[in-house]
């Protein structure tokens, strides 16, 4: 296991655990924050359709239906006063950063700073020493690949 890795002195197994706890939920706050990015660009791109359908059905004879598309459907807000990319600053600033310095604060306290802990305590215990491909490290991998 490489130092960036190791467990600090004086570390519990219950403080290790529950730092990699907050590791996983912050990796799944990580997620979530891609969907709504996901759902940013989704939107983003309906909306540029809606405007290229109000624009077909107009020159296919039909503007009444067209201006309809254009007044409730294009630039309509998702959330109350909100387009999405509002939706993400919002979460951003907020609970993302919030979780962010959550799991920054447990890892100074907990883990003296180090990412994976818990994980690299896992591979560690899974790994079969000295087979190919259950190297500890890069490093130990020299020659492969």
């Amino acid at each position: 296991m490489d130092e960036a890795h190791r467990r600090p002195p004086g570390a519990t197994d219950a403080e290790v655990e529950a730092a990699g706890t907050v590791g996983e939920a912050l990796e799944y706050v990580e997620r979530a924050r891609g969907h709504l990015y996901d759902l940013h660009q989704l939107i983003g791109r309906a909306d540029i359709l809606y405007q290229r359908a109000a624009d077909q059905l107009a020159e296919a004879g039909h503007p009444r239906l067209a201006e309809r598309i254009r007044s409730e459907m294009v630039g309509l807000n998702v959330l109350h006063g909100r387009w999405t990319f509002q939706v993400v600053e919002e979460f951003d600033d907020g609970y993302w950063a919030t979780a962010r310095e959550m799991g920054r604060a447990v890892r100074d306290e907990i883990t003296d700073g180090r990412r994976h802990v818990w994980e690299a305590e896992l591979k560690e215990r899974g790994r079969t020493a000295g087979r190919p491909g259950h190297e500890a490290t890069p490093n130990d991998a020299v020659g492969r690949g």
